[in-house]
């Protein structure tokens, strides 16, 4: 994300009141879009399985990625055979959809597609037309459930479940729309989803997302697995290519961990320069940034798997609703 926009957008600058009026008139075309697709004078595709949405109405990152593999841990847990669709932001295929593998190249895919498939083991495919990924992964795959990473505003593609992630900390910053502000969607929206997921300190009628990870597996060798406070005992580099790269820096932090930060943009490309310093210090970065960075790490390169922690409360009542969203 743009620092500038970040800054203005989260630390509530008054610059950002010039925005404003493109702030309406951004407005007026999400409104407008989403009631067109709502009145069927925008054409959306149903598909013959059920779809859940996993998304944000905010730019940035809000933790989606480790969200998306919970949910497709718990659908398989229950029996069901998902699949996943995602935009495959970054990505530079020539054709579309894309099928992604755990050993796909995330040049070609994207990074936060590779992650979802090397952590889920589900089939997974990408494209600016979810409906025709979707539909070659049950071609393909016979998945009875497809799970779309993001698309909360991608209203071609009906959806069955909704479900928002919220940052707990920046949350929905000076609250305008784009570009006075970081949403893409009115606050107002969350009233119209099912399921509002809080990476942070949730309020009432938001579920608790807790991200745990308290490793560092080392690129060259992913075996090499050691606990994140041997990293205490001397200073290190942390590199984060995020849309809120300080989340991962405040989780190193827990850990009383002592490090030089790096912040680079959302789905940068790596070269060896940004990566391999002179000090020869370990380097400790965020999976999404590892899967780009695999063929240009040595041995002090590390990354930091993360987990997503729901309740028990979440999983139940998602599960029941999906029961009776179809069985009706």
């Amino acid at each position: 994300m743009n620092r500038f926009f970040d800054s203005m957008w989260y630390g509530r600058r008054p610059i950002a009141l010039f925005f404003v009026p493109l702030a309406w008139v951004f407005g007026m075309l999400v409104r407008l879009r989403r009631v067109l697709y709502r009145r069927g004078w925008l054409a959306a595709t149903r598909l013959s399985v059920p779809v859940i949405v996993v998304g944000n109405i905010t730019v940035g990152g809000t933790g989606k990625t480790p969200l998306v593999i919970w949910i497709a841990e718990l659908l398989k847990s229950a029996g069901y055979s998902p699949g996943i669709i995602s935009r495959g932001y970054g990505g530079e295929a020539s054709n579309w959809p894309q099928q992604v593998r755990a050993d796909s190249d995330s040049r070609v895919v994207g990074d936060e597609a590779k992650i979802l498939a090397r952590r889920t083991g589900c089939p997974v495919a990408v494209g600016p037309n979810r409906a025709q990924s979707a539909q070659a992964l049950m071609d393909h795959y016979h998945c009875n459930i497809i799970i779309s990473d993001d698309g909360l505003q991608h209203y071609a593609l009906q959806r069955d479940i909704e479900i928002v992630l919220v940052d707990g900390e920046r949350r929905y910053g000076n609250r305008y729309l784009l570009p006075a502000g970081p949403l893409r969607e009115p606050v107002e929206r969350l009233k119209t989803v099912d399921f509002i997921v809080c990476n942070g300190l949730a309020n009432t009628g938001e579920h608790p997302l807790k991200i745990e990870g308290n490793e560092a597996v080392r690129l060259l060798a992913e075996s090499d697995e050691v606990e994140l406070n041997s990293f205490a005992a001397q200073p290190f580099h942390a590199v984060a290519g995020l849309g809120n790269p300080s989340r991962f820096f405040s989780h190193l932090k827990k850990f009383g961990l002592t490090f030089e930060q790096h912040v680079f943009p959302d789905h940068y490309a790596y070269t060896e320069k940004d990566i391999n310093f002179a000090d020869q210090k370990p380097v400790l970065m965020t999976e999404k940034d590892a899967v780009k960075c695999t063929l240009i790490a040595e041995q002090n390169h590390w990354y930091v798997p993360v987990r997503a922690q729901m309740t028990e409360t979440f999983g139940l009542s998602l599960l029941s609703l999906l029961k009776e969203r179809t069985d009706g």
